[in-house]
């Protein structure tokens, strides 16, 4: 009987050696992904978590408990029904027809250099980064410059034609303002290309982490919890007010605040309204620090998936209607693909939307000035006619 099983013997000890060394390489590989991946982490575009007196001002904070920032409202990830696995699938798999412009985006260069400092006047760059000019002081919100939105330079690519503004066309900034620290609005090579033009830097809770690791002066920066408040000069002053959404460069999420932002300047208030999903904290910022003769709202890379954290178009006027807005800016589209929805679609289902609600509505082109108080200032639909 012995002699009769044998080959089968020799065949199941054969099959589990190939089995164990199969095993061993997967191990391998695998190990040798995950130092990859921390190795690549620790790279200094991924910044620095908070520490020492700053960590410990951050675990004081009142929006932060069980070791991360909340929201005011409960604020999941994905609306009911969907799941990381089928987001991933779709946007992967299922394109959106349109999602990257064919054509170039139009532009304006405008010479931020040699502007009258007289004159009030604000620059979209596409997405969220923009300048401000007003009351003499100048301001610059979320610049990413850098032709991508992601940690490595070949995903998450620039639209074709939104990269005409680079680090050496800005002026001096008296104040940089971060929103919070998602790729999309804080870019390491553009912050740390901007240092020496910067007066001082302006962002939530945490943020300021990354900033002093990547070479910022600590008496440079400035760090506000929500409704906290920072003067700046003469009639300036800026707060930050809550946001429905999240933070992180990594692996971990909300370990830093994410903020909009009440500015307050001689003669107009605007808001800054950062990322955030559409909640009651529109309508408590409105009644207690509006109204505003601008706000500043994301409207782009929106989805019913991700409702609770990114507003869609007809809440961006609800948003608006809530804050008191005499005017509105929307941003965050035009220059990264994030979403699965076409390119063009934020501005056309706005500007479709306000139909009924006949809000003053700024739709500048990339580099086009915005008068501040110019409320007169028609734009045109610019990216009709846009492939």
């Amino acid at each position: 009987m012995g002699s009769y099983f044998a080959p089968y013997f020799a065949h199941y000890t054969g099959m589990k050696k190939i089995l164990t060394r199969m095993l061993s390489y997967v191990l391998i590989v695998c190990a040798v992904l995950v130092v990859a991946i921390i190795i690549f982490t620790r790279q200094p575009p991924f910044g620095s978590a908070p520490q020492g007196q700053r960590l410990g001002r951050i675990e004081s904070s009142p929006n932060y408990k069980n070791g991360r920032f909340q929201n005011l409202e409960d604020t999941p990830d994905l609306a009911e029904g969907a799941n990381m696995a089928t987001v991933l699938w779709n946007f992967i798999f299922n394109k959106t027809p349109r999602q990257v412009p064919v054509d170039p985006i139009p532009s304006i260069k405008t010479d931020l250099r040699q502007l009258d400092a007289a004159t009030d006047i604000l620059i979209w760059f596409g997405h969220s980064s923009y300048f401000m000019q007003t009351a003499g002081k100048k301001l610059l919100v979320d610049p990413v410059f850098n032709g991508h939105a992601s940690p490595v330079s070949f995903t998450t690519k620039s639209f074709p034609g939104t990269t005409g503004y680079h680090v050496p066309d800005m002026p001096d900034i008296d104040y940089l303002v971060i929103t919070h620290d998602h790729w999309d609005h804080l870019d390491y090579n553009t912050v740390k290309q901007l240092q020496p033009k910067v007066g001082r830097v302006i962002c939530p809770l945490g943020v300021g982490a990354h900033l002093e690791y990547w070479g910022y002066p600590a008496e440079k920066i400035v760090e506000l919890d929500w409704h906290e408040s920072v003067p700046l000069a003469d009639g300036f002053s800026l707060r930050a007010t809550p946001a429905r959404h999240f933070s992180g460069r990594g692996f971990k999420r909300n370990g830093t605040l994410w903020a909009s932002f009440v500015l307050n300047t001689p003669n107009q208030r605007i808001f800054i309204g950062g990322d955030s999903g559409y909640g009651t904290h529109f309508l408590q910022i409105g009644q207690q620090y509006g109204p505003f003769d601008l706000a500043i709202l994301e409207n782009g890379q929106y989805h019913p998936y991700w409702i609770y954290i990114h507003t869609l178009p007809e809440q961006v006027l609800l948003a608006a209607q809530d804050l008191g807005a005499k005017r509105i800016l929307p941003v965050h589209n035009a220059k990264f693909s994030l979403a699965m929805h076409a390119w063009d679609d934020p501005l056309i289902d706005i500007t479709k939307a306000n139909g009924k609600t006949k809000l003053p509505l700024l739709t500048p082109m990339i580099g086009q000035p915005v008068y501040l108080q110019d409320t007169a200032q028609v734009f045109e639909r610019w990216w009709e006619g846009v492939r």
